[in-house]
């Protein structure tokens, strides 16, 4: 029989005495141990914003200590969301060994992930560097930032790039057929991470709404999780993505008379006459 990279293997082991085992059983530990470490980050994220200033900028904190928050921000967001990519792609190559070898792939595959978040992290860093300069300078130019923020998120939301790469987190088949192609010993390493940057393409609108509202602002985090995870898993996903992009839009039109819907740019104080 001719051996395909795109093939799932349900059992565990080749010859007529090995036991098939039903799909759910199969993928259940790789579930658990996401949604453990999902779990495990919120509870980071979530420790460390009542120690910070959710609403300022880099919070004064160093690159190093801000892209760890960044990167346990990512899982806490992200992972319920690209589990399923994960898991089909560990189970979806014939001679695999299963159990601690099977965690092993998903690790190299979540790896490869957070490199393409981590990326976008460092320039979210970079930026927000900048925006800490226009706030105590400018805090006017600091309000007219928000409302920018929110329309490119808004517009971004709308445009075909954004459907896109939704598409592409949303039909994981036509991903693992793809990477069926990928070879060599980095190979979840590469999947992952090419798959990460099709998540940053999808996300990043959504995630700069942060420099806004806070980056630590731990309601707004898991608004927008929720937001990431019905638009890549429900079945109304591609609608729901266009109604956020409206609302964004509408939130632009707003923040120059309410300037407390962007905290994260500390202007919450300043008189709707101030502009």
């Amino acid at each position: 029989m001719t051996r395909n990279a795109a093939e799932v293997d349900t059992t565990h082991g080749p010859g007529p005495a090995a036991r098939p085992v039903s799909p759910a059983r199969e993928i259940a530990p790789a579930w658990a141990g996401l949604v453990l470490f999902a779990g495990l980050a919120w509870l980071i994220v979530v420790r460390q914003s009542a120690e910070m200033d959710a609403g300022a900028g880099t919070m004064g904190i160093s690159p190093a200590l801000f892209l760890a928050m960044w990167l346990a921000m990512t899982a806490a967001m992200m992972f319920p969301s690209v589990a399923p990519v994960a898991i089909l792609w560990t189970r979806s190559i014939r001679g695999r060994s299963h159990g601690a070898r099977r965690a092993i792939r998903i690790v190299g595959f979540l790896s490869g992930y957070l490199v393409a978040w981590l990326a976008y992290g460092a320039l979210a860093f970079a930026a927000l560097l900048g925006v800490d300069r226009l706030v105590d300078t400018s805090p006017a130019a600091a309000r007219w930032l928000g409302v920018g923020i929110f329309a490119a998120a808004g517009i971004y939301q709308l445009t075909p790039l954004k459907e896109a790469c939704l598409r592409h987190c949303r039909s994981p088949m036509t991903a693992i057929l793809h990477y069926a192609n990928f070879t060599g010993a980095a190979r979840d390493l590469r999947v992952g991470l090419h798959h990460g940057l099709y998540c940053v393409g999808c996300c990043w609108g959504l995630m700069v709404v942060l420099v806004a509202v806070g980056v630590m602002n731990v309601a707004a985090m898991a608004a927008l999780a929720a937001v990431i995870f019905l638009e890549k898993l429900w079945r109304r996903g591609p609608g729901l993505s266009r109604a956020i992009g409206v609302a964004f839009l509408l939130i632009a039109t707003l923040i120059p008379f309410h300037p407390w819907l962007i905290p994260g740019l500390r202007i919450a104080e300043m008189p709707s006459g101030g502009m």
